[in-house]
């Protein structure tokens, strides 16, 4: 797995830092966290800053997992459309969870602005873009549900598209006013410095080798001490390592290139709106450009796997499908990193014992979602309040044949990659 250093772009660019050292001794607090994602950080922060005392542990560094290796696209909801929430989950928790993920966007541009995360914020819009005919059909329906909900969003033709992205290459688009794009680490790590402010302690290279429970407490034992905590927060998502893993789910790899800088021409022909895409495809992908004008193109596919060559060259094609007459630009980095996906593709709160939580299986919807979730979790938990909680929690949640899933997601973006996609 390519390290969150000089391989990545979002290291190299991002420009928050986080006051963190590994644990000495032991500590007693309100509230312990485990991960050093969104959804571990956003709780930290929330926790912190209604006056609990905070340990957060992370086993690596802060935005060492998904969090620090995503695209960057703040969306409002999940990869479902709303009806298939509503099916999923209930009218009640159904209605709940997508009016929380609903405002999740500006949770997320309202905590960059308190606390002033420089992250490369963009509130652009978002748009998913129709591959084909069928594409654009299903984006109407999506439309038609999220326009009932009351949600901004507009379903663009295909020459509106193409005004937007300069790309000949899509049916249409449907664009989502509440989202953008933000630089990833630069935003977690803001979350964690904003949390230390307020008094939470931020430990990083510290992994988790066990998790107790007494009669009214957990400890936490590490290489190096221990943490007691009232309360505690699993939040590892798709990497987690050591004991109470949060539930079963299928790891996907999404892998990321990314150009130098684009032509200044080009520039303000591609997105010049500064929107984030991603298309309607079953084998997904995804472009942007960051602040600097570098052209990301993301893909379902393990970079560090023997076929990641067969993903690298299938996006340096996908650069030229989308914009004919680019010559494609010199890469100048490439990376991936695992989703934690659940087979209906809605999230999971999991309730691992008295006061005890763990959130996972964003599928691929992390920024937003973790957001929420981390802040709603940390407030469940310090008020012991479950109904503060964005869904209902469950039991131990498991994925039939998760292995055998994760196997048919390479394999179906490999073949994809190699034989499909030709353009």
């Amino acid at each position: 797995m390519t390290p969150p250093g000089p391989g990545t772009l979002w290291t190299r660019t991002c420009g928050e830092s986080v006051p963190a050292q590994p644990l000495e001794g032991d500590l007693t607090v309100d509230l312990v966290v485990v991960g050093g994602g969104y959804t571990g950080c956003s709780a930290a922060l929330t926790a912190a800053e209604a006056g609990a005392t905070v340990c957060l542990l992370e086993a690596h560094e802060i935005g060492f997992g998904g969090s620090g290796r995503n695209v960057g696209l703040v969306n409002a909801g999940l990869w479902l459309p709303p009806d298939d929430i509503l099916a999923a989950l209930g009218e009640i928790d159904g209605e709940r969870l997508l009016g929380h993920l609903g405002q999740a966007p500006s949770r997320v541009f309202d905590l960059i602005e308190k606390h002033r995360i420089d992250c490369e914020a963009t509130r652009g819009g978002t748009l998913h873009c129709a591959h084909t005919a069928a594409g654009y059909a299903d984006l109407a329906k999506r439309y038609r549900q999220q326009n009932r909900l009351g949600a901004p969003v507009q379903l663009l033709d295909a020459a509106e598209t193409e005004r937007r992205t300069g790309s000949p290459g899509f049916h249409g688009a449907l664009f989502d006013a509440r989202a953008g794009t933000i630089q990833p680490l630069g935003y977690v790590r803001g979350l964690a410095r904003a949390a230390a402010h307020a008094g939470a302690r931020i430990v990083e290279a510290t992994p988790v080798l066990r998790i107790d429970r007494s009669s009214d407490s957990w400890t936490i034992g590490t290489p190096s001490g221990t943490v007691t905590a009232g309360a505690i927060l699993v939040a590892t998502n798709a990497y987690h390592s050591g004991p109470e893993a949060p539930g079963d789910y299928i790891p996907v790899h999404y892998f990321q290139i990314a150009t130098v800088p684009l032509a200044a021409e080009d520039r303000r022909r591609i997105l010049p709106g500064g929107e984030g895409c991603w298309d309607t495809a079953l084998v997904m992908s995804s472009f942007r450009v960051d602040r600097q004008g570098r052209l990301i193109v993301g893909g379902i596919g393990n970079l560090d796997s023997p076929a990641g060559r067969v993903h690298a060259a299938w996006a340096r094609r996908k650069i030229v499908h989308l914009f004919p007459g680019l010559a494609v630009p010199r890469i100048e980095h490439a990376w991936c990193g695992r989703i934690a996906m659940t087979a209906d593709h809605v999230p999971k709160i999991r309730k691992i014992g008295p006061r005890g939580y763990a959130c996972f299986g964003y599928s691929g919807r992390g920024i937003g979602p973790g957001t929420v979730f981390g802040s709603l979790a940390a407030e469940a938990l310090l008020q012991d309040a479950p109904e503060r909680l964005p869904l209902s929690p469950t039991g131990h949640h498991r994925e039939a044949v998760a292995g055998l899933r994760a196997s048919y997601y390479e394999l179906g973006a490999l073949a994809a990659h190699a034989l499909k996609d030709r353009f």
